[in-house]
């Protein structure tokens, strides 16, 4: 109604949002469901014991939200925003309230350390900047992937893309890899009946069922429940796209006629990309390499994280997602590479989440148990945020992880940039 679309069509396109949420919650729930005995079974099976449970977003964001500040990221994100946009720092008009408990996240997690409100603040404030920027570098490929035009995803776990389009610019030198360039519809096109969502979900599930050791039952459940999940996302992701067309439209119309010549895009929840089979496929896949790299590192003392409750990991495969343009092989490469920073620094933050679970009374722990999120999305920002408040304490090398990854992010922008004009003319040319 404040972009000016008509009250009829504006009620429609809101419900019709609400169920595209719930349609692929559900089905995110149903994979998880389906896939967490074999996973736990497969770890069983090891007989280590990992004293950290990953309880996903859930209970974190519910942390997050008890927090007493918590309500003041609300104006914090829309201010700046709205400033950046006039000022023309950024296109993205962020409508995406419901995760600003991200933001309140890190802040909780920075005030959980320093007990000082004006950083804790502050650590939100400039998360809110990396997002916005980063929304207006992923536009196209956002845009793109969900065929959605002028809508782009201001999300978190995005800033992850700044570490993927390193790992994407090295893998253009390796041969045998650089060459290759497989989404689903070139996988259907080369192995047939093989490449279906149903028959490749089935495969994968029975696989990870087998790794576990299940039994022949619950291997064939896990297989048709992983297939059910692979043909009922592209459905349930639909209603984004019936949701957010018209909405994107409007407020696209609306911000450029109070900012001629300029385009907008809307800033949306990373699910408008869950109708990509490539981003479900590769999750799956993941599943194994997690829990092998969790038993790993936790070895060498390195990880107390048992993967559960994130274990199917978007906030992975989202950024690779939008690298790669969906290419399959690469995705699966870099959720390879950034496995163990999930592992690492879910690990770090655990005793600071466990801490304020308990103050807080939000969750019941048993003693000597900690919790934390394994899929916390943008680990590389969060942690690098987060560390750099202990400038607070006199330690100033703490500003270097953060440092390091600005300029990263500055070289990122350029990359993509380039990359998308790229892209551009090939098709142009084709």
């Amino acid at each position: 109604l404040g972009v000016k679309m008509k009250l009829k069509k504006a009620i429609i396109c809101g419900l019709t949002l609400g169920i595209a949420f719930v349609a692929i919650n559900v089905v995110l729930g149903y994979m998880f469901t389906t896939i967490s005995p074999a996973a736990t079974a497969f770890v069983k099976n090891t007989g280590i014991e990992l004293k950290t449970v990953d309880v996903g977003w859930s209970p974190v964001a519910s942390i997050a939200w008890a927090w007493p500040y918590a309500l003041l990221v609300f104006p914090i994100q829309i201010g700046i925003n709205l400033l950046m946009l006039a000022a023309g720092w950024t296109n993205c008009l962020n409508v995406d309230m419901w995760n600003v408990w991200g933001k309140i996240f890190t802040a909780t997690l920075v005030f959980s350390l320093t007990n000082n409100i004006v950083l804790s603040l502050l650590a939100a404030a400039v998360q809110v900047i990396f997002e916005l920027k980063s929304a207006d570098i992923v536009e196209k490929s956002v845009s793109s992937l969900s065929n959605i035009p002028n809508i782009t995803c201001p999300h978190v776990m995005n800033l992850q893309c700044v570490v993927l389009a390193i790992v994407n610019r090295i893998l253009d030198f390796i041969p045998g890899i650089n060459n290759i360039n497989i989404d689903a519809d070139k996988l259907k096109d080369k192995i047939g009946i093989f490449g279906e969502n149903s028959v490749m979900g089935f495969l994968v599930g029975v696989f990870i069922a087998a790794l576990g050791r299940c039994s022949i039952k619950t291997t064939l459940q896990t297989g048709v429940g992983i297939a059910a999940a692979l043909v009922l996302f592209p459905i349930a992701a639909n209603f984004f796209i019936e949701a957010l067309g018209p909405i994107a439209e409007s407020a696209g119309n609306f911000m450029r006629e109070k900012y001629k010549g300029r385009d907008f895009y809307i800033g949306v929840d990373w699910s408008v990309l869950g109708g990509r089979t490539e981003l479900w496929v590769v999750s799956i896949l993941l599943v194994p390499v997690e829990l092998l790299m969790a038993l790993i590192l936790a070895k060498f003392g390195i990880n107390s994280v048992l993967p559960l409750a994130a274990i199917i990991n978007v906030a992975a495969t989202v950024p690779a997602l939008i690298v790669t343009r969906g290419n399959i092989i690469r995705m699966f490469i870099m959720g390879v590479i950034t496995c163990p920073i999930y592992l690492t620094v879910s690990s770090y933050f655990a005793p600071i989440v466990t801490k304020l679970a308990t103050v807080q009374k939000t969750l019941d722990i048993p003693s000597e148990q900690f919790i934390t999120y394994y899929g916390t999305e943008g680990p590389e920002l969060r942690w690098t945020i987060v560390k750099a408040s202990e400038i607070i304490n006199g330690n100033i090398l703490a500003i270097i992880p953060f440092v390091v990854f600005t300029v990263l992010f500055i070289w990122y922008i350029k990359y993509m940039k380039k990359r998308d004009k790229d892209l551009e003319n090939k098709a142009l040319q084709a």
